[in-house]
């Protein structure tokens, strides 16, 4: 029977038996089991491993862990006590990896992850500039720990802010603590989170709550699902704390149905932590009970949004409430609540264990601590990426992210999420940070980070964002709801070859009235894209309505694919043409029909002599 954990000292002393029964030394083999691995198979890698081990009778650690933020490489496994990181591993490589690289520690070269532009191959996990050039403060413990075991958490340091905080600490200096250290929500906004719980703990009315926002719906956006897969007692701690500092006892993640890996582990979190006395009644003997409730979201967008979210918790239709009041002082049941989201809660058990100096050191002047992007699109190195506040858009994209893909040059990147603007080339070495990001035309969100190159059309990427958000808007307020509409309108006619002048106007205009009045974030950020593409690919957009061109030649109105005197007449791309557009004799020039073409693309892609162009 699990041993329920009865004080602070009771913490310490198995925190003690389980590192003294750890040998740092001891072969360990950590599997990579988030979601990008999973998808890979990691699981039957982990299962594989186990089974040779077990065979050979070895004394190996065979350690399925969280993510390991390198996703498009993965299975992803890392060789201890010596770090050696191999990628893309199958199963048909577990008996050679513990044959040499464990029993003999041979490095297996064909497992080493080879950069892209240099072909430099590097052995070492700590080594690779994916992993090198970051500050991996929270996703440190990802590929640390099991994360469907608390006694890993513990032994890792884990619950040790909150026996201290619960036995030295007043709530008032918990708050304090978090407003010196200067941390800000990481969901978007950025408010002062020690502001937020000053607020909630001085306002009136009980009970209290606090609620984790899961509920990450922007497109290419994964950061809060992989803490919560790798790390979720982090989140578990910092929302203990969190409800400590305000009063509450009661507390509530809300998280996407679609992460299913992310609510079991969670689950069995929060049964571990409530089975060993970390939730429930009397926490670690103290006069404090909190616990926690798991509630799914159906896959609203504007559940995101905090008041919509509380609507989604109480059992309502997820829609925005006018503000103020806000849920610190009126949140869940009309009672005082704070709502931050998962990375601004796993932040609170660092800052309460090492310090609140120790996090402000870290970051700029108004931004503090570290933040996690997920890095994807049209760059060599996707994944996920911590680095302090402050750092430039060029140390992400091209010393992370290894550069654009292909050799193609780089043209934008758009930070924020889909309500997040566009930034191009000139602003590679614009520091992140919330301040700096919102001058630009753009802005934080909660960390997605889409790279475009020379072959994106930004004019068809604002289309593409307006249409997602219209999809996703509750419909409650007009300025958002027909705003929107009305914005997608005239995007698709500059798409389609049908705008002219007045349209572009238009969209000018009409952009800053649906910033201005609607009610909610969702449409209040909305027109980000629109306006960032405007400002800085103004040119763009005079070709697609002027010109009747696309330069980047995405947008199917506006292109025309011809055949050029490269063509040999090898008939391949006649026969895959599906509407039969092409004609020519075998060895003779073909000729496309624009009557009959669609605009495919098929032929431009089998062609294997650049042949078909497309303008």
């Amino acid at each position: 029977m699990t041993r329920r954990i009865t004080d602070a000292a009771h913490l310490e002393r198995l925190r003690a038996e389980l590192q003294a029964a750890r040998d740092p030394a001891r072969s360990a083999i950590a599997v990579c089991a988030g979601t990008g691995c999973v998808a890979y198979g990691s699981r039957k890698l982990a299962a594989a491993f186990r089974d040779a081990v077990t065979a050979r009778r070895v004394d190996v650690e065979v350690r399925a862990t969280g993510c390991h933020g390198f996703c498009e490489r993965g299975p992803l496994v890392v060789v201890f006590p010596s770090r050696i990181f191999y990628q893309r591993v199958q199963p048909a490589d577990v008996e050679e990896i513990l044959d040499r690289t464990v029993a003999k520690g041979e490095v297996i070269d064909r497992l080493l992850y080879a950069d892209p532009t240099t072909g430099r191959k590097y052995v070492h996990e700590d080594e690779v500039p994916f992993y090198a050039h970051q500050h991996r403060l929270i996703l440190g413990f990802n590929g640390k720990i099991d994360p469907e075991s608390l006694d890993d958490y513990v032994a890792n340091g884990g619950y040790r802010a909150l026996a201290r905080t619960l036995t030295s600490m007043l709530p008032e200096q918990v708050i304090e603590a978090v407003t010196k250290a200067g941390l800000r929500g990481r969901g978007g906004a950025g408010f002062p989170t020690g502001r937020k719980w000053a607020l909630c703990r001085q306002a009136l009315g009980n009970p209290k709550y606090v609620v984790c926002n899961a509920d990450e719906g922007d497109p290419g956006a994964f950061m809060d699902r992989s803490v919560l897969e790798g790390n979720p007692h982090g989140v578990i701690e910092g929302m203990i704390l969190g409800a400590y500092a305000i009063g509450a006892h009661e507390g509530y993640v809300y998280v996407r149905n679609e992460y299913p890996l992310a609510v079991e582990r969670l689950s069995l979190a929060v049964e571990a932590a409530r089975a060993r006395g970390l939730l429930g009644n009397n926490i670690l003997g103290r006069d404090f009970s909190f616990d926690i409730q798991i509630t799914r979201g159906a896959g609203a967008f504007v559940c995101g949004e905090e008041t919509a979210l509380i609507g989604s918790v109480e059992g309502n239709r997820g829609q925005p409430r006018f503000r103020p009041p806000y849920p610190a002082q009126s949140g869940l049941w009309g009672k005082p609540t704070v709502i931050n989201n998962v990375e601004t809660w796993v932040n609170v058990p660092l800052i309460l264990d090492r310090g609140p100096d120790w996090y402000a050191g870290i970051g700029t002047a108004g931004s503090k601590g570290t933040k996690i992007f997920s890095l994807v699109g049209k760059v060599n190195n996707t994944g996920l990426v911590e680095v302090p506040m402050g750092a430039t858009l060029r140390h992400i994209v091209f010393e992370i992210g290894g550069g654009i893909r292909d050799g193609r040059a780089f043209k934008a990147v758009q930070t924020g999420g889909p309500s997040g603007g566009c930034l191009p080339a000139e602003k590679l070495d614009l520091q992140i940070d919330f301040e700096s990001l919102t001058a630009a035309g753009s802005m934080m969100g909660s960390g997605g980070m889409i790279v475009m190159d020379d072959r994106t059309c930004m004019v068809d990427v604002a289309r593409y964002f307006i249409d997602f958000l219209l999809e996703e808007s509750c419909g409650k307020c007009v300025p958002c709801r027909e705003g929107l509409t009305q914005m997608s309108h005239l995007l698709h006619a500059i798409t389609e070859g049908r705008a002219t002048d007045e349209t572009l106007a238009s969209l000018e205009a009409l952009a800053p009235v649906v910033q201005d009045a609607s009610l909610c974030a969702l449409g209040q950020t909305a027109p980000n894209p629109v306006l960032s593409t405007i400002k800085y690919f103004r040119d763009e957009y005079l070709a697609h309505i002027r010109d009747r061109r696309c330069p980047a030649a995405v947008c199917k109105s506006l292109i025309t694919y011809t055949i050029n005197d490269k063509c040999t007449g090898c008939m391949v791309c006649a026969r895959q043409c599906p509407e039969h557009a092409i004609t020519g004799e075998r060895k003779k020039l073909h000729v496309i029909d624009p009557a009959k073409c669609t605009r495919c693309g098929i032929c431009h892609s089998v062609c294997k002599f650049d042949a078909v162009d497309v303008r």
